[in-house]
């Protein structure tokens, strides 16, 4: 028997990190949070090229499909390649047949020198690449492209560049995708964001946030486990609670069922029905997923009693917009071990870069 469900939603993506696996391994340590960022990801995304950026996002959108998510709200950055690079995963995602809202995350780590700098003094002047982020979020909108303004986290950018971020967005009419007191190095986030943030933000982790800030809180157990940065307490928060990955795929049915056992670590009372509110919370971006549709090859995918507990559940089809876009494991707008093929040379090609 089959059961068919709507298009799920992925809260917060990071599809550049499709092409991250297997790579070199890091040459510093990583036994801290800003390590990770500074010996891995900060590393990865400075050696992205517009070529790497939308075969990872059509490698991350097709792997999408196959789990049955059909949006995905992205946030990217590629600090060596800014200007296209929204278009760029937007095309993608078109060409696999997935909605994407996307925005560029800006930072003012990297100083008009090409300097990196792992925490940056509020006091510090907005900087060339911050500026240059900025103009591609609106570029992007402008042009007609769905996305959010995009801020890396408080830490990485000076006051001027937070409120720049904020009233753009303000005049776009759209909200601010942004980490928050995620790890212990941005603290102070709360206390920097309070007087702007808004109802239609993205607050992003939100691990050590030490007060209410308006905006919808984006979960994400598996990257806060696997960065060992603690656990967000999202059951404690006032705010409407979504869920992400944060760049660990899209599989989001694989990401509630472990966001529930994390939940149930931490609170035995607690129940399979929260972490589905999570899930239901992400349709606000894209309410339209909800007319797509998903086959499963389980039979009981209405009930969050019965998938927090399945682990052996494959999709079938997913048509988005009436459109059979995903079927038999097989897209149907591209081929699928092009995109395999591609991904994987463009893989190669960062690791290059990397050991270089």
């Amino acid at each position: 028997m089959t059961n068919t469900t709507p298009g799920m939603v992925c809260a917060h993506h990071h599809l550049y990190s499709s092409l991250a696996r297997g790579m070199p391994a890091p040459r510093g340590n990583t036994d801290s949070f800003i390590s990770i960022l500074e010996n891995i990801w900060w590393r990865l995304d400075a050696a992205l090229d517009l070529d790497m950026i939308y075969w990872s996002a059509a490698l991350g959108a097709a792997e999408a499909l196959a789990s049955g998510t059909t949006c995905i709200i992205d946030h990217h950055e590629s600090p060596n390649a800014i200007e296209g690079s929204l278009a760029t995963i937007s095309k993608a995602c078109r060409d696999v047949g997935v909605r994407v809202n996307t925005s560029y995350g800006v930072t003012d780590r990297w100083d008009n020198d090409g300097n990196l700098h792992s925490s940056v003094n509020r006091s510090v002047k907005m900087t060339s690449a911050a500026r240059r982020g900025l103009d591609e979020g609106l570029a992007f909108i402008k042009s007609g492209g769905r996305g959010m303004i995009g801020v890396h986290a408080a830490f990485t950018c000076g006051d001027e560049t937070l409120s720049e971020a904020a009233a753009l967005a303000s005049s776009l009419g759209v909200g601010v995708h942004i980490h928050v007191a995620e790890g212990i190095d941005d603290l102070d986030a709360g206390s920097r964001l309070e007087s702007l943030a808004q109802d239609d933000w993205l607050l992003v982790h939100a691990v050590h946030l030490d007060r209410d800030l308006k905006g919808s809180i984006v979960h994400n157990p598996r990257s806060n486990m696997n960065n060992s940065v603690g656990y967000a307490k999202p059951t404690e928060r006032p705010n409407p609670i979504l869920l992400g990955t944060d760049g660990i795929g899209a599989n989001m049915m694989e990401e509630s069922r472990l966001a529930y056992v994390r939940l149930r670590e931490y609170d035995v009372t607690q129940n399979p029905t929260v972490v589905n509110t999570w899930l239901d919370n992400n349709y606000q971006f894209f309410p339209e997923a909800k007319n797509d549709k998903v086959v499963w090859s389980y039979d009981s995918m209405e009930s969050p009693w019965h998938t927090a507990f399945t682990t052996d559940m494959q999709v079938l089809s997913v048509d988005v917009d009436n459109e059979r876009v995903y079927e038999d494991g097989e897209l149907k707008r591209m081929d699928i071990q092009e995109v395999r093929t591609k991904a994987r040379e463009q893989a190669q090609r960062l690791f290059e870069r990397l050991e270089a």
